[in-house]
């Protein structure tokens, strides 16, 4: 027992001798200490053991028990402290112990025990909150006590014994009284709040409402503490991501604090309040103030983190200093044997200057750092969140109240509000990130210089300011990276665009064989790309070089002054603390460049911001914000309600008595109310000038009335005066307010008594049913267009699809009415979009309808339909008000009212009798008119039957694409689904986390294997270098026989510590979405500062002023001086070089994917445009092809960095000290785990993420574009709550993914901290082994630069594996077969002149579109003459088409064959046969750029044949008055020109090729009856000697053919001249003709 007595054994003084009094044995007084903490671990166990017991064997329990009490936070960091004090009483304990003879225990063992009870109290307390069951913590209450109790008692001994606050043990026993004193006080506080002792009637609690509602999955603000730090309650999710992917469900709501709807509130508040207190109403309140008042407190407190953080930082330097002073020397002993404890007292000096403590210390420093770091991060990333949700419902509530005339004179286009919504808020957000950088970092800066100037004087602060000098230059490059930026962007942009005309008119394009013209043109602006690609990587490069280049300059600096200066050398440990302030000062300086512009471009967003939040509202009348019930209850129909009678009758509604229709005779004295009444009103539309002017007229309820007028004359501002959209400079608009039936007596008062009344009944109005002209339809199915938010009716769904006759668009489409109509109604036609738009205006349930010209794009059919069934029935039967603004005459006479608009006012107003019989002019002219139109109509009733026919041809073929791959390739499923079929979870499971080696060697190879070789070896040889480096430096500090020396490069520490910050700084970023600016800026200068060349930087420094410590050992310098220089050189130069290689390894494989993609896109056969949406095409031209250019170099670049530099830091500390690759074991299977399930669940929730942002601004731009439609439906809310939903689900997947990075990051940094801990353990027992210190230097050096490169190596894989994906995206596309363009001729044997007669023949002829799809032609045989007129027809879907097709090759002729001129055209080669045809399409098409250029690309002919083309065409005389002639400017896809001009366009391209066969595939189907017989005459003339196949549509248009084929389901059915067949009655081109098909 001898050796482990608890008192003690020395035998001249009895230790247990309790003669001076019990309290007077300090052993007795330790033993006392002891009772609390048994008491405490003997109430609690079982309690816990129970507990725990019961609990496993139910499911565990819910969240929704969880609640924190009063004082949590408080308990648990006095807990935290409590251990640490308890950590060092123990180090305390055992160090004085080894001073004394004989072993004693209490000098230790109580501080352990009191550690364990202190443990065990957090647990126990944990579990008690968790359950809600306060009554268990008096064990608690009664610990704390007794511990104060006990401790007490041992302080005032040591008071009445002279030990003082310079023995450590004194001030440890104090410090502990303060902490147990402050938990009995959080204790009691519990008592006195919940009342669960003591009290009669305990306080009942229940859990925030948040954990009651089982959606909620964040649950960050509900954890205890310690979970709040290490992001603990993520496991489950992360963990979990392994077995099935994370879905949108999983991750659940948003707690409310952090919904976009509570922040909103919190800004407007503090906006408002701006505009009530402010003294100048005028002025504009300001943002930032706001944003202040909103969220200035999490802010100041992710600032307090982040000081916190900082200062720990320097706990780093200072420990080097520490160890590298203290090891191998013998501590001095400078306490003293207090008389009546007879035991050691340590003074608070000796304590640090035990190495084992120091490491310890630095141990938990580095632990502390990491953790208030990633705090400090997670608070600002969460309230940068909660700006944007707020932000974003700030915009959007604006854009509900922005005057339409604000949109459309132009001054707020949907560009800019795109940008605020996409840019702004975004730009917000990151400020927000990086703001507590703003005032921590020159916090940082003046200590580290005060710290440097303590070590070595005035040369630190020459040092320091060779870095503040060249600071500046690094901004200079950071600027200019943001300009090459900005201009490679407006390059990919017009590549883009000239991308998708391509793509748009690939079908023209390989017709004409004129697809390599354009892909030169494509691939021109690339190169325009790649060149500022190149600046960009240029500068990247140099950035990356100059963080390497400013450390060295400063510390060579630093070291040389000092010793001109002193004429001394510095001893090592200042030397090494030095050079790590060095390292701790260089990363604010170059992160300082990064935040300056970010905060310029803060302020630029939050002045765009203002002047949109300042711009004009719409007209403030209080409806505008009224009770949105009101206008429910309003819609309710009123049947049976009694008409008011109106016996003073106003004489603007006397009418005569002309019989109107039966539908419902009026007698004369009888009116109907007015359902919408406007007295002289003057309108505008933003200009003081008025576009209405003296408007005064009436709707009559439950009436339809007309507007009518020429083109712009103002019907559709009439109607939007009405709806309140325009400004009303003066006069009135009236809305009746109550149903029929409670008006009677007011409503016959209220025109003639003016004042209050009428007030009051002009501020309320229903929703109105309203179709605009111009289509507006959301991204959502046809059936939620239609709907728009009311209750789903089938019956009343039906009628009104019926009356719109959208019955058979719906049948087409893949999914019936559920099909999602695209963005814009992208893939609707007009006529569609307009009878969608007019359906929901008749499904709402509104008293009122407002038709704004509905039949513009419907043709004849349709409108009659449309006026039968939907206006006169369905709305009429319905009694609802109705005005409909039209252009078709011939509707007049159902008008119960009509008004005649003229140059901004009403010509006349009433009924079509009174017009009559008061203006006959305005009649006649009318009537004429009328005549025009039914003459019109006779000829139109053919074209429009067609027009819908086609439309719905034209969707067919939308959607057929979509059928044919309903999955779309963006998820890589189908191959995985090659791969294995069976759904076994540890399959998926094996599968998700693999990383895909694969496709990461196809990007390089694509790089060329040169630049891969290069990259790989220049990156290893720079690293052997550093360590060479590093390894030379510390063989040349052990030669000198300073002992201290060795440790040259403790700095790196440091790096530990601040070059996080940097790198930290990407991961702000790095959490963001990977848009451009933001990854751009980081990857310009995230992780690559100064990491880059930090090793051989701090050693470079070290050589300096080794030389002076060697010199004191005499040893000839002269031999390791210029090695070392030669080496830190050639380190130089190969960072440099590594730099360029890859980024220029990431440009030339860009280069080759681009180039190879478009090729084979290109030249790839017709159907695979059928099948492949253009949109998915077109992404891997943007997207992915920005990913390849832009993001995945710096990936790698970072990626390699960091892995090279943790296996080459891992290899030294082994090579140092073996003993340490024991530890290394545990250590690397943990990590292998963490990047594992990190990685998964990262790449989830990054596409979370990124497909939860395209709805949310997709929401935006169509409530931009709709915002008259919203308005006047009164569905605002109903849209701000659409927004705040899609904004919280963005916001949901953006804080998971900053959550999981934050989980990543905490885990890595105490991985690296516990290296550090190995490292430093295993070198300080093996420095007693002779081990030199210079290598335990080497070592520890290493050990921190792990820390920091760990999370790195995860993130940048996690990064790159995303990254990664649209390579294997346009690989995908890299494989599709292209057409045969060979041919089995020699281009040289086909005559320069064929096919100079143009004589077809077809023999057995069989088409298919694909070898897998039935065949489209069935043995077709015709012979056709040189010259002839042939027509084919035939009904939909009957192969006239596919024929046109097959005499340019373009679809798969597997029979048969079509020989032209003799020669059997598939044998030719496709570039010939395809040059010398010539077709006109259906559909026409135009490039952007000029007429010469549509007209004749290839750049072959004469001015004048292209004079007499377009004479030909009758486009000479238009064309001659445009500016530039035939240079004249054609915008993309033509727009300029009307459809008609277009075709007449194609007819003279088709002209200007000199072919003898000229094909017209249905040509004539677009374009009006003027324009079509233009086409019939030229093709008469001009091409009479030229062979013309005509595809038509229109029978009418073949019936001069010579030659007729007509087809029917792939088989010619009938040939022979159009009189021939005509005569035959049962012919189907007769039968054809008659029908008008």
């Amino acid at each position: 027992m001898a050796g482990l007595s608890f008192c003690g054994n020395n035998v001249t003084k009895n230790a247990y001798s309790v003669d001076t009094g019990m309290l007077n044995n300090g052993c007795f007084v330790d033993a006392l200490n002891l009772v609390p903490h048994v008491f405490l671990l003997f109430i609690t166990f079982p309690i816990l053991f129970i507990g725990w017991g019961s609990q496993s064997s139910k499911v565990q329990i819910h969240h929704n028990t969880w609640l924190h009490f009063p004082g949590h936070n408080l308990r648990w960091i006095l807990t935290f402290t409590l251990l640490f004090v308890h950590v060092c009483e123990i180090a305390e304990g055992i160090v004085s112990n080894k001073q004394m003879d004989t072993n004693h225990l209490h000098l230790f063992m109580p501080a352990f025990m009191g550690f364990i009870a202190a443990t065990t109290s957090v647990v126990y307390y944990h579990n008690i909150e968790t359950s809600n069951f306060p009554k268990l913590l008096l064990a608690l209450f009664i610990y704390w006590v007794l511990a104060f109790i006990t401790k007490s008692i041992k302080l005032w001994k040591f008071a009445e014994y002279g030990v003082g606050v310079l023995h450590l043990r004194f001030c440890i026993t104090a410090l502990l009284v303060i902490l147990y004193g402050l938990l009995m006080a959080v204790e009691i506080n519990v008592i006195r709040v919940r009342r669960y002792v003591f009290f009669a009637n305990p306080q009942k609690v229940k859990p925030p409402e948040d954990l009651q509602d089982l959606g909620v999955r964040f649950l960050q603000p509900f954890v205890n503490l310690l979970s709040k730090a290490t992001y603990w309650w993520m496991n489950p999710l992360i963990i979990g991501a392994h077995k099935r992917p994370i879905e949108l469900k999983k991750i659940g709501k948003l707690p409310i604090a952090m919904r976009a709807l509570t922040n909103y509130l919190k800004l407007k508040d503090a906006y408002e309040d701006q505009r009530q207190n402010a003294e100048d109403p005028e002025k504009a309140p300001s943002i930032w103030r706001s944003m202040y008042r909103a969220f200035g407190r999490p802010i100041l407190l992710s600032s307090t983190f982040r000081y916190l953080a900082d200062l720990l930082g320097f706990a780093g330097p200072l420990c080097i200093y520490g160890i590298v002073e203290h090891l191998n020397k013998k501590p001095v002993k400078e306490g003293s044997v207090v008389p009546y404890f007879e035991v050691y007292f340590m003074s608070s000096n000796e304590l640090l200057q035990n190495t084992s403590v120091l490491a310890v210390l630095l141990f938990l420093a580095l632990v502390l750092q990491r953790t208030f770091l990633q705090a400090s991060y997670y608070v600002t990333i969460e309230t940068g969140i909660n700006l944007r949700g707020a932000l974003l419902a700030m915009i959007y509530n604006k854009i509900l109240r922005l005057s339409t005339s604000n949109m459309s004179m132009g001054e707020m286009t949907l560009g800019q509000i795109n940008n605020l919504v996409a840019i702004e808020t975004n730009q917000l957000m990151w400020f927000l990130f990086l703001c507590p950088n703003l005032w921590a970092m020159p916090v940082q800066i003046v200590m580290g210089v005060i710290l440097l100037y303590y070590l070595l004087g005035t040369s630190a602060l020459i040092g320091a300011s060779v870095i503040v000098l060249l600071a500046p230059v690094q901004y200079l490059i950071a600027t200019k990276l943001a300009d090459t930026q900005k201009s490679t962007l407006d390059q990919s942009t017009e590549r883009l665009k000239k991308t998708t005309e391509i793509l748009k008119g690939i079908k023209l394009l390989k017709l004409y064989a004129w697809e390599n013209i354009f892909c030169d043109s494509v691939e021109d602006t690339r190169g325009k790309e790649l060149t500022s690609l190149r600046t960009f990587a240029l500068y990247t490069s140099m950035s990356i070089f100059m963080n390497a280049a400013i450390p060295i300059a400063a510390v060579l600096v630093t070291f040389v002054s000092h010793a001109l200066i002193n004429k001394s050398k510095p001893s090592s440990s200042e030397a090494f603390a030095a050079l790590a302030l060095f390292h701790i000062l260089v990363t604010p300086l170059f992160l300082l460049s990064t935040v300056v512009r970010f905060a310029v471009k803060a302020m630029v967003s939050v002045q765009k911001l203002g002047e949109f939040l300042q711009s004009d509202e719409i007209g403030d009348d209080s409806w505008r914000n009224g009770d949105m019930s009101v206008s429910l209850e309003a819609c309710k129909k009123h049947p049976g309600a009694t008409k008011a009678i109106n016996r003073k009758q106003p004489l603007l509604y006397q009418m005569d008595s002309y019989e109107q229709p039966t539908r419902r005779p009026l007698r004369p004295n009888e009116t109907e109310d007015v359902a919408v009444k406007v007295n002289s009103g003057f309108f505008t539309w933003g200009s003081n000038l008025s576009t209405l002017s003296d408007i005064n007229i009436c709707i009559p309820t439950g009436q339809l009335t007309m507007i009518v007028g020429q083109v712009g004359c103002g019907k559709s501002s009439l109607l939007l005066a009405m709806l309140g959209e325009m400004q009303t400079l003066s006069g009135k608009v009236y809305w009746s307010k109550l149903p029929v039936s409670e008006m009677l007596h007011e409503a016959n008062s209220c025109f003639e008594t003016d004042g209050s009344f009428e007030e009051t009944r002009s501020k309320n109005r229903y929703s109105v049913g309203y179709a605009t002209q111009k289509s507006w339809l959301l991204n959502a199915t046809v059936e939620d267009n239609i709907t728009f938010g009311s209750p789903f009716n089938k019956q009343r769904y039906k009628t009104v699809i019926d009356a719109c006759s959208l019955q058979p668009d719906v049948d087409l489409l893949p999914f019936g009415d559920q099909t999602e109509i695209g963005e814009r109604g992208i893939n609707l036609s007009g006529g569609q979009r307009q009878r969608i738009c007019v359906a929901r205006a008749l499904y709402q349930n509104t008293n009122i309808v407002f038709l704004d010209d509905p039949f513009s794009a419907l043709d004849i059919h349709l409108s009659d339909h449309l006026m039968q069934e939907g206006i006169l029935k369905f709305l009429q039967d319905d009694k609802r008000t109705v005005v409909l603004v039209t252009h078709k005459l011939q509707y007049l006479i159902h008008a119960d009212w009509i008004i005649a608009m003229k140059d901004g006012s009403v010509l006349r107003e009433g009924t079509l009798k009174d017009i009559q019989t008061h203006d006959v002019e305005l009649y006649e002219h009318w009537k004429t008119l009328m005549n025009r139109q039914d003459q019109e109509l006779e000829k139109d009733t053919e074209i429009d039957n067609c027009q819908t026919a086609l439309e719905r041809k034209t969707l067919r073929r939308a959607f057929y694409s979509r059928e044919a791959k309903n999955q779309v390739d963006d998820d890589e499923e189908e191959e995985e689904e090659e791969e294995e079929d069976d759904d076994n979870m540890s399959t998926t499971t094996s599968r998700r986390s693999k990383i895909p080696w694969r496709v990461c060697w196809q990007y390089l190879s694509s790089g060329g294997f040169l630049m891969v070789f290069l990259m790989v070896f220049s990156k290893l040889l720079k690293h052997s270098v550093m360590v060479a480096i590093d390894y030379w430096l510390a063989e040349w500090t052990a030669k000198g026989n300073v002992p201290v020396n060795g440790t040259a490069n403790g700095n790196v520490l440091v790096n530990g510590t601040a070059y996080d910050d940097v790198l930290v700084n990407r991961t702000a970023y790095g959490d963001g979405p990977v848009n451009g600016t933001a990854n751009g800026d980081a990857n310009g200068y995230g992780p690559d500062f100064g990491n880059v060349t930090r090793d051989f930087v701090n050693a470079s420094a070290a050589a300096v002023f080794s030389n002076w410590t060697n010199s004191a050992a005499g040893l000839p310098d002269s031999y390791y001086v210029p090695v070392f220089i030669i080496l830190c050189g050639a380190g130089i130069a190969l960072c440099l070089i590594t730099s360029l290689t890859v980024e220029f390894l990431g440009l030339s494989a860009a280069t080759n994917l681009h180039h190879n993609l478009l090729n084979k896109i290109i030249h790839a056969p017709i159907r695979f445009f059928d099948v492949t949406p253009l949109g998915q095409i077109l992404n891997r031209f943007s997207a992915d092809t920005n990913i390849i250019d832009q993001h995945i170099p710096p990936t790698l670049e970072s990626l390699t960095r960091s892995t090279l530099l943790c296996l080459s830091a891992i290899g030294v500390i082994a090579f140092v000290t073996p003993s340490f690759l024991i530890a290394l074991i545990p250590l690397a299977v943990s990590f292998y785990f963490i990047q594992k399930y990190f990685r998964v669940a990262s790449k989830d929730l990054q596409d979370l993420d990124d497909s939860t942002q395209l709805p949310l601004l997709c929401h935006f731009s169509e409530t931009a574009e709709g915002l008259t439609t919203i308005r006047a439906f009164r569905h605002e809310s109903r849209f701000k709550q659409k927004m705040l939903e899609l904004t919280d689900t963005n916001n949901t997947a953006y804080l998971f993914l900053s959550a999981a990075n934050r989980w990543l990051e905490v885990r890595t940094d105490y991985l690296g901290a516990v290296i550090v801990l190995t490292a430093a353990v295993a070198s300080i027992w093996s420095s007693g082994k002779n081990l030199p210190s210079s290598m335990v230097g080497l070592g520890l050096t290493y050990a921190l630069t792990v820390t920091n490169y760990l999370n790195w190596v995860v993130r940048n894989l996690a990064d790159l594996e995303v990254q990664m994906a649209a390579v294997k995206k346009v690989n995908s596309f890299l494989s599709t077969e292209s057409e045969n363009y060979e041919g089995s001729m020699d281009t040289s044997q086909v005559p320069e002149d064929w096919p100079q007669h143009g004589e077809i023949k077809i023999q057995d002829l069989c088409v298919r579109y694909d070898p897998l799809l039935k065949p489209v032609l069935k043995h077709v045989n015709a012979y056709i003459n040189p010259g002839q007129k042939v027509g084919i027809c035939g009904r939909t879907g009957s192969g006239k088409s596919s024929l046109s097709l097959a005499f340019f090759n373009m679809v798969d002729v597997f029979e048969g064959q079509i020989i032209i001129d003799g020669i059997d055209i598939c044998k030719l080669p496709l570039q010939t046969l395809r040059s010398r045809l010539s077709i006109i399409l259906q559909d026409p098409v135009l490039f952007s750029g000029s007429i010469r250029f549509n007209l004749d690309p290839e750049r072959t002919c004469t001015d004048d044949r292209l004079w007499e083309a377009l004479e030909i065409a009758q486009l000479k005389n238009m064309v001659k008055a445009l500016t530039g002639g035939l240079d004249a400017v054609v915008t993309e896809g033509g727009e300029n020109f009307s459809v008609g001009q277009r075709q007449l366009f194609c007819l003279a391209r088709a002209f200007v090729r000199k072919s003898s066969i000229l094909i017209m595939d249905e040509a004539t189907a677009s374009i009006d009856m003027a324009t079509e017989n233009v086409l019939q005459k030229v093709v008469m003339t001009a091409f009479a000697d030229r062979t013309v196949v005509t595809i038509a549509h229109l029978v009418s248009s073949i019936l001069e053919a010579e030659q007729v084929l007509v087809f029917s389901a792939g088989q010619l059915v009938e040939c022979d001249s159009a009189v021939n067949l005509l005569a035959q009655q049962d012919s189907l081109f007769s039968v054809l003709v008659r029908t008008h098909k």
